[in-house]
């Protein structure tokens, strides 16, 4: 067999193999190089290769979603053993070196504040206004607090969002680009959410807001680049964040991070599509 093309995820490989299904051209996928790579017999290479470049262009082609629907199975073509080592293979394959150092990251810091450990990370980790003696100089502290979570669904809705929205911008876009979005959208709304309601706050929200926004705004106006959140995704981003200043759930949310996060990823969206638009007609 021969290989036409390679894919970051084994979900994003599956579609293709679906769809090529429906087409009568039957084809495989195998891990390298923590690549999924998709192979064809040599008779159907054109005919594979041409929708492989299709495919990189429009991801989110509603045919591979029906293809899906009428031709896919519960396999997903890799066999990684175990389900534990399934959920560990496709969350590495699905992300970064970026991604991933922050998710073992905040589930470390989330585990040792849940066995004792709790007021020491937070005169640490916490705005640095937290206590008198904070300073300037210990200027992490106005990121850190973006790592800190306080319960099992703060931080699993949290990661959920971060590995599935950063995963994606890290794997087609480059390390350096999710970089930058962390660190502005992981500072910038921490200041916003100090300004409104003080410094006893944290949680990856406000970047996961601004990923959202990041996500959403490159979908509309350069969709080649494979970034895109959906509709109904976005809608629901947006409905908790309205529901954030109703206290409807009786929780304490940081609004003014969520709020500034999203300005943060809209802002780095517009700019980064004008930019390539730019280019394209240079």
């Amino acid at each position: 067999m021969m290989i036409f093309g390679q894919l970051p995820n084994a979900r994003a490989a599956q579609a293709l193999i679906d769809y090529l299904k429906s087409q009568d051209v039957m084809c495989e996928m195998r891990v390298h190089d923590m690549q999924v790579q998709l192979l064809v017999q040599a008779a159907d290479y054109v005919k594979a290769e041409a929708e492989y470049q299709y495919f990189l262009q429009h991801p989110h082609d509603d045919k591979y979603l029906q293809a899906s629907w009428e031709y896919g199975d519960t396999q997903s073509g890799l066999n990684y053993g175990k389900p534990i080592k399934q959920l560990i293979a496709e969350v590495i394959h699905s992300s970064g070196p970026v991604t991933l150092t922050i998710l073992v990251l905040c589930i470390g810091i989330f585990t040792a504040w849940n066995i004792g450990f709790a007021d020491t990370l937070f005169s640490y980790l916490g705005f640095f206004h937290v206590i008198p003696s904070a300073s300037i100089e210990e200027f992490w502290r106005v990121f850190t607090p973006s790592l800190i979570h306080f319960s099992a669904m703060h931080i699993i809705f949290n990661l959920l969002w971060w590995w599935y929205l950063g995963g994606k911008i890290e794997q087609r876009l480059g390390s350096a680009k999710l970089m930058v979005i962390l660190v502005v959208a992981g500072t910038l709304p921490n200041v916003v959410q100090y300004l409104l309601q003080g410094p006893n706050f944290g949680g990856l929200s406000g970047v996961v807001y601004a990923l959202a926004g990041y996500s959403y705004v490159m979908g509309l106006r350069k969709p080649e680049a494979g970034i895109a959140l959906q509709n109904s995704f976005m809608g629901f981003m947006m409905l908790w964040l309205l529901l954030g200043f109703t206290d409807a759930f009786g929780l304490s949310i940081a609004n003014g991070a969520h709020v500034g996060g999203l300005l943060v990823g809209i802002a780095q969206g517009l700019f980064d599509s004008r930019q390539r638009n730019q280019s394209t007609h240079s």
